[in-house]
């Protein structure tokens, strides 16, 4: 380097000099403040979870408590502390004397929030469902607690109206149900009994579970209720206004925003509150003395979060009944192979309505797609028994009419030869979305007004697969003029008067009628069972039994579709716990959950490899793949797929446990890990 260039360094050199002094000080600076700082008098060792999304770091660390903080930094509370050179949030789980940390102890960087959103309870909650299924307890903390809303934690949650004085009277309200009077009188008196509830058709099942939770209230403790959507929540919360009145529960979900929610949150964590309903975060709302927790509809796909570490609601709740030894329900028109398990394993007892209340009820037949009686009307979609039904109906009130798919006609075929109407820009399927409409493509949305069949020439069309809107068009022309709405996708109705009409609804999207359904009509019941799915069979019994469920006492309700489908059989006999038992008997045979517990791997070809090679399995495990993506998808990863005897899952989960720390350590590429998923 000349003298020129030497001198032209400098002060680029100086600048680089100074800012390492400068570091270099504040570092001094830091650890003088930190020798400097007086502990707190009486227990001056907080052991904090930090709040990092890293295996290897998922654990308690020990800092010092400041005198200045002793009396905020409460077991539960929000704090800030230094970490890998930076402040990272965290909660107090615990005030200890003494450290097992042989240095020196960094202290807490301040204190957030005072106020003790994180339980002892709730935090092992957390820890064992993150332990089961092999992800981060901080992800699962995410899910629990809510974040923090400053204006709202420093307003006071005003106490619950005092509880009237009323007489017990008997258990009439559960007299359909011979063991639902015994499992009400156990929660009155402070009981913990478990069972699986399979609802009648027409039950008014909100009503029972708010009788549930008067009845555990009466013994002064708590109740918590999780449902699927808003809904079934908006539905719940009036059953509850209506039995105790006002102001005595919360309902929390994601809708609410987040200063209601967060105040409905505190009025839980502070006492204020103990009946809770809500979807999945509610399963971790920190009652006080928790008595009862429920869950409603288990089957339903909503109750899986999507998120990490995707823990199913069902589950958060009966690991929670073991840990604060309270009551459990798991409650449905249907029943789930899960459910069905908890029964078989003696976990649970049932609570059933016998066969003779099932029939006055309802009356439930199935009608072939096409009328024998009429040799022209085989392919008819919706047979003459249908429309006799809706007409039958009609004279007596509403009729509901499920039809699996929402859309005018999302499928078109040749009408000659039936091979399907694709496009000639994309190769996507060709739908209608009107009937005055030219076909035009799902993908692209290109307009073909004069398609042509590349197989024989042909140009007319037919529609193998019609949507709810074609449906209603359909009825709406054949019984005018009755009006006829709709309810699917984003315009669903949540519940429709008691006047004459026709309500045309997808799966999940029934509105309920005021006084019932007078008839329930089911079309295309094959199209649900096509699905290609290990549950496709269960899930479509349970959207039928759901809709099948909001007759009114003495409603019939039509199937159209194969009478010998084991499912349909099922459904006609209101025969869903039978069903259930079957369908567990023929996957513990083929070694399907829920006789196995499954785990399935996801990531890039290299990284799933090395996660096979480093993942230490019990003896009896299978690894199925690893298993290449499908032509054409838009995941590139690829996938395995874990299976072990459900009596060595918590060995499963403990190794994928161990795999996330040893990559999360070394920094390796992500995999993607599910432990029980719904579908494989």
């Amino acid at each position: 380097m000349t003298p020129d260039d030497r001198d032209a360094a400098l002060p680029g050199l100086a600048r680089a000099a100074a800012r390492k002094s400068g570091a270099a000080a504040r570092a001094r600076r830091a650890k003088q403040a930190a020798a400097a700082v007086e502990p707190a008098a009486v227990d001056p060792v907080a052991r904090v979870l930090v709040d990092l999304p890293l295996a290897h770091l998922d654990r308690t660390f020990d800092y010092t408590v400041p005198a200045s903080m002793a009396d905020q930094a409460v077991p539960g509370a929000r704090v800030k502390v230094r970490f890998a050179g930076q402040d990272v949030d965290g909660f107090v789980v615990e005030r200890a004397a003494e450290s097992d940390h042989g240095g020196r102890l960094t202290s807490l960087r301040r204190v957030v929030s005072a106020e003790p959103v994180l339980t002892p309870a709730i935090a092992t909650l957390c820890r064992r469902i993150a332990e089961r299924y092999a992800g981060v307890s901080a992800d699962v903390r995410r899910l629990a607690v809510p974040p923090r809303h400053a204006t709202t934690e420093k307003q006071p949650s005003p106490p619950a109206p005092p509880l009237e004085s009323r007489p017990l009277g008997g258990e009439e309200p559960w007299a359909a149900y011979p063991a639902g009077a015994a499992f009400r009188h156990h929660l009155r008196t402070g009981g913990a009994p478990r069972a699986v509830w399979s609802a009648a058709p027409g039950e008014d099942w909100p009503r029972r579970l708010a009788e549930l939770a008067e009845a555990t209230r009466d013994s002064s403790r708590g109740t918590v209720i999780c449902v699927p959507d808003h809904r079934d929540v908006a539905r719940v919360d009036a059953a509850l206004t209506d039995l105790m009145g006002p102001d005595h529960h919360v309902t929390l979900q994601a809708e609410a925003g987040p200063g209601p929610r967060y105040r409905d949150f505190l009025m839980v964590s502070r006492g204020a509150r103990r009946i809770v309903v809500g979807t999945r975060s509610a399963a971790f709302a920190p009652v006080h003395d928790l008595g009862l927790v429920v869950i409603w509809d288990d089957g339903d796909d909503l109750h899986a979060e999507p998120r990490a570490p995707y823990p199913h609601t069902r589950e958060v709740l009966l690991e929670r009944a073991e840990i604060e030894g309270c009551a459990a329900l798991v409650g449905g028109f249907s029943r789930s192979v899960e459910a069905d398990r908890l029964l078989q394993t003696g976990w649970a007892k049932e609570i059933s309505a016998p066969r003779p209340t099932v029939r006055d009820r309802a009356l439930i037949g199935v009608a072939g797609a096409g009328d024998r009686r009429d040799p022209y009307a085989g392919a008819a979609r919706v047979p003459r028994e249908a429309h006799d039904a809706v007409r039958w109906g009609l004279e007596r009130g509403p009729v509901l009419v499920q039809t699996p798919r929402a859309g005018y006609v999302l499928r078109l075929a040749c009408d000659r030869c039936r091979t399907p109407a694709l496009c000639s820009a994309c190769t996507g399927p060709l739908q209608l979305t009107g009937p005055t409409t030219p076909p035009r493509c799902r993908w692209c949305a290109t307009e073909v007004p004069g398609w042509v069949c590349a197989e024989c020439g042909g140009h007319g069309l037919r529609a193998p697969v019609i949507g709810d809107a074609r449906t209603a068009d359909e009825l709406g022309r054949a019984f005018a003029p009755v009006p006829v709405v709709t309810s699917s996708g984003d315009r669903i109705r949540a519940e429709v008067d008691a006047e004459r009409r026709i309500v045309v609804a997808t799966p999940g999207a029934e509105p309920v009628a005021a006084e019932g359904y007078a008839v329930v009509v089911l079309l295309d019941t094959w199209l649900l069972l096509a699905r290609d799915s290990m549950r496709a069979a269960e899930e479509a019994l349970r959207r039928w039994s759901n809709a099948v469920a909001l007759l009114r006492p003495g409603g019939r309700a039509l199937a159209v579709g194969e009478p010998a489908t084991p499912a349909l059989q099922a459904l006609v006999r209101w025969d869903q716990a039978g069903f259930a038992g079957r369908e567990s008997e023929e996957r513990r045979e083929a070694r399907l959950p829920p006789a196995t517990l499954v785990a399935t791997l996801r990531a890039a070809p290299g990284a799933l490899d090395d996660a096979l090679t480093l993942l230490d399995l019990p003896d009896d495990a299978d690894v199925l793949g690893p298993l290449a993506p499908l032509p054409g998808a838009v995941d590139e990863d690829e996938r395995a797929v874990l299976r072990v005897p459900r009596a060595h899952g918590a060995a499963l989960s403990a190794a994928l446990a161990e795999l996330q720390r040893v990559r999360s350590a070394r920094k390796l590429d992500p995999v993607r890990i599910q432990v029980d998923p719904m579908e494989i």
